[in-house]
């Protein structure tokens, strides 16, 4: 099997040990992001700001592979609060307008550094 490890640096570097993205094939499979600047600071603020974030770091990680939102299949989206969902719904659209891709949204118990989302891809490159 082929594996290219996507590391970039507009989106924050792994705080663990994994990578920000795997290539193999034309399969790219996404490590969850969290709102982190790319120098590692956390937004704070709202579910909306949060999540605009996290999609600036997987823009970031996708554009590193030579993808766009477009090649995105499957997304996970985490939510540390179910009532949320909505206002996450809100931002999530804007960026998955026309044909979005398959989508898992759980409420968990905590999230990385007690954020409020955080969200992976699977993106396939035709």
């Amino acid at each position: 099997m082929d594996r290219k490890i996507v590391s970039t640096s507009q989106a924050p570097a792994a705080i663990g040990p994994y990578s920000q993205a795997v290539l193999t094939g034309n399969m790219l499979f996404t490590s969850g992001q969290i709102p982190l600047t790319p120098d590692g600071q956390l937004v704070t603020g709202d579910i909306q700001t949060q999540t605009h974030q996290v999609f600036k770091n997987l823009q970031a990680v996708l554009q590193e592979a030579g993808m766009t939102f477009k090649n995105v299949v499957k997304a996970t989206v985490f939510v540390a609060d179910m009532n949320d969902f909505a206002k996450v719904n809100e931002v999530y659209a804007q960026y998955f307008s026309e044909k979005p891709p398959a989508r898992s949204t759980v409420q968990v118990a905590r999230l990385p550094r007690d954020v409020g989302i955080e969200i992976d891809l699977i993106a396939v490159k035709e």
